[in-house]
């Protein structure tokens, strides 16, 4: 479904992706983790469209990803879950699901997304109509997901969803997710700093360190591994 071949991301000079690979099959879980700085969320940037690569390519479904518009790559099935939420915080919680309704393939099967959202996330169906500023920062966290969904995207990427959240909340954030990728069959390309959840919960996953894929392979190899061990899982 997607694959990066050798793609190349600088800021300012600085490099912030060198010759990354990947490959995303559809059906598959993804885990993407490494440390902070080491390059998972300009990935997703590049994958979005909001930032460009200074060389490689990012291929979609077999279409050539860097030459669509950013404003076209969620008409074509990618939903972007972003780091920190961002949320619209002067609207509505199903103003902010309507807006995720914007893609093309969402706008005829709003009413079944909210269905499919508010099954997960009953909590935002009880504040549907409560501004989503107002909500803790889970909720937020719920509502923001639930906007990709709204998209009835083929490709969910997530940022970091765990960030800032107590540990029972990010649980059920991961169960969620898990369930989406289990029952609906949804594409998952994950980027997290909870490591044993991330790699416990995929189908593959890749280690990212400044910049570079340093790691990658099925969730068990991964688990096993002695760097990742030690470096991410404490042992």
């Amino acid at each position: 479904m997607l694959e990066i071949e050798r793609l190349s991301v600088s800021y300012g000079g600085l490099s912030a992706l060198r010759e990354v690979s990947l490959r995303v099959g559809a059906g598959e879980f993804i885990a993407l983790v490494g440390p902070n700085g080491a390059g998972k969320t300009t990935l997703f940037k590049a994958i979005s469209g909001t930032v460009a690569p200074a060389s490689g390519r990012i291929r979609y479904e077999g279409r050539d990803l860097v030459s669509a518009a950013p404003s076209e790559r969620a008409h074509l099935g990618i939903a972007h879950v972003p780091e920190g939420r961002q949320v619209f915080p002067s609207l509505t919680v199903l103003e902010n699901l309507e807006m995720g309704a914007y893609a093309a393939a969402g706008r005829g099967g709003l009413e079944r997304s909210l269905e499919r959202i508010f099954a997960l996330f009953p909590m935002l169906a009880d504040r549907r109509r409560q501004l989503a500023g107002t909500l803790s920062g889970g909720e937020q966290q719920m509502l923001a997901i639930g906007r990709g969904i709204a998209s009835l995207p083929r490709l969910l990427m997530l940022d970091e969803p765990s960030m800032g959240l107590a540990p029972t909340v990010a649980d059920l954030i991961f169960e969620r997710i898990a369930e989406l990728h289990r029952d609906g069959g949804l594409t998952v390309l994950l980027v997290e700093q909870r490591v044993a959840e991330a790699l416990q919960s995929c189908d593959k996953g890749y280690v990212l360190e400044t910049g570079r894929i340093v790691l990658e392979g099925p969730r068990q190899a991964l688990l096993a591994d002695d760097r990742v061990r030690r470096a991410y899982l404490g042992m």
